[in-house]
């Protein structure tokens, strides 16, 4: 199926890019702003990242016409979202995973708080 119908492009420059390696990106469905997301690519007017999308249809198994109605998003966006990550795969990837060793860095730094210690002695672990 071809996708490219979905994609309006332009040249934006790298700075906003956030490590996205390909300049080219969808300005009619897609956005990179460090203000949202940290800036991570997602569907213009939301907070739904690429990398969202694709988990939700690579690896949950929900169709792009499911994500769409859930979340109240176009159709088109949602082709647009999926045809984006395939196209950045590599970079977005890596993104989650330094976002992911961000996290655990956070966790192993800071103790855990009165409610997850009280979680923790009721679940016995």
């Amino acid at each position: 199926m071809d996708l490219s119908h979905f994609k309006v492009t332009t040249r934006i420059p790298a700075v906003l890019t956030q490590g996205v390696s390909k300049e080219r990106i969808s300005t009619e469905y897609i956005a990179i702003d460090p203000d949202y997301c940290f800036g991570k690519p997602r569907i213009i007017g939301t907070r739904m990242s690429v990398a969202t999308v694709a988990k939700m249809y690579l690896e949950m198994g929900e169709s792009l016409e499911d994500i769409a109605r859930e979340y109240d998003l176009s159709l088109a966006s949602v082709y647009a979202a999926i045809s984006y990550y395939y196209d950045h795969q590599k970079e977005i990837e890596r993104q989650t995973a330094e976002s992911q060793a961000f996290v655990e860095q956070l966790k192993q730094k800071n103790p855990p708080s009165p409610l997850q210690e009280k979680l923790k002695r009721i679940r016995g672990e």
